[in-house]
């Protein structure tokens, strides 16, 4: 059964860092492209960031791009993401997923908070 779990998110200030991870079990993680997604309140899930099996490809949305780094570690089945530089609108929860998303595989997520 595959399982994705994230963590990593909290409250921070708008500029600031944060660092999610997400640890995959249940399958050939290393063998799936891999993404990061968001859903802020009252808003539908959007995708973020992905990033290819070997880690060699990246792909970010327009609204992150320059300020967020997507990456991962096969050995440990996790896969990242560096948030730079936040902003108000970074606020939501956070998922990871494969490329395509599978329905039954979302997590809990992680919540993101951007606020002074």
């Amino acid at each position: 059964q595959v399982q994705l779990v994230e963590s990593g998110g909290g409250l921070v200030q708008p500029g600031g860092s944060l660092r999610l991870s997400c640890a995959a079990s249940g399958d050939n993680f290393s063998i799936k492209v891999m993404g990061w997604y968001r859903q802020a309140p009252g808003k539908q899930r959007e995708l973020v960031a992905t990033i290819t099996s070997g880690g060699s490809m990246t792909n970010y949305a327009d609204f992150v791009k320059g300020r967020f780094t997507i990456s991962r570690d096969n050995a440990r089945n996790t896969v990242y993401l560096q948030m730079n530089s936040l902003k108000t609108e970074d606020t939501a929860v956070y998922y990871c997923n494969y490329i395509p998303a599978r329905v039954n595989y979302w997590g809990q997520g992680t919540q993101v908070t951007v606020s002074s």
